[in-house]
């Protein structure tokens, strides 16, 4: 759905799977995801989003993105002219921005009429103000058990973590952890650990000069092939790989 308006230049519904060359583009990008999460790297430095997190693209800027798990945001391109200044150029001050339940139940409701063909310039131009006034509200309290493990696990996902300790960790029985996954995350403990897992050592592949045994490890890889493994399953790209194309990237930048 593209627009007339000089602000808002189009909105859709997308989903990304395997890893690609980085782009640019001389738009502002919001990327709000309604369900799964994808691994985003902005200008060699890598990021995650998920239905707890969005992001803002500033225009020019080199980003690539993948996911391993299903997935769908709304994307809202946005003229870099109109945010230069005021609650826009709060947002790109700060990117990765909290999503709360109010963005959240706003991101749903627009994802839906992509998805029913019902979007429309009018819309979105009424959507679209809301949206970014609801983002620049204070961050939301963590109302979620899982809020804490979420970002004890992202701080050090090469521990030994799994299931078990997860649990332990939340104050949680097994099943109630993966029912709080299941309904919040959309997804299970293993595969959201497998994710930070691999969003570090992709880190660790673009900025450390660590060989690919030791950020396999570092990562919580139990060896080197283990995570060759993963990245082949998960984004179709040797670590040796990764990391070439992510040198190649960031001389682009340069």
């Amino acid at each position: 759905m593209s627009s007339t308006s000089s602000t808002l230049i189009d909105l859709s519904l997308r989903s990304y799977a395997e890893l690609r060359a980085p782009n640019r583009h001389d738009y502002v990008q919001l990327v709000l995801p309604m369900h799964g999460q994808l691994l985003l790297e902005i200008e060699g430095r890598t990021g995650r989003v998920d239905t707890q997190q969005g992001v803002v693209i500033p225009s020019g800027a080199w980003h690539a993105q993948h996911s391993q798990v299903a997935n769908s945001s709304i994307i809202l391109d946005v003229d870099e002219a109109s945010v230069t200044s005021g609650n826009w150029q709060r947002l790109l001050d700060k990117p990765y921005m909290a999503l709360g339940q109010g963005a959240r139940k706003l991101i749903e409701y627009m994802g839906l009429m992509a998805q029913q063909q019902m979007l429309t310039p009018a819309l979105a131009q009424g959507w679209t103000p809301l949206l970014l006034d609801t983002l620049l509200l204070d961050a939301p309290q963590a109302t979620s058990r899982l809020s804490a493990l979420l970002v004890r696990v992202q701080s050090d996902p090469g521990q030994p973590w799994s299931t078990d300790t997860m649990a332990r960790c939340a104050c949680l029985s097994v099943s109630r952890l993966h029912a709080l996954f299941r309904s919040e995350l959309q997804t299970t403990p293993h595969a959201w650990l497998l994710q930070q897992r691999l969003s570090r050592a992709c880190e660790l592949l673009t900025t450390s000069k660590a060989t690919i045994a030791q950020i396999a490890l570092l990562a919580g890889f139990s060896e080197q092939s283990a995570l060759t493994r993963a990245m082949r399953d998960s984004i179709d790209v040797t670590p040796s790989a990764y990391r070439r194309l992510r040198r190649e990237a960031r001389s682009k930048v340069q």
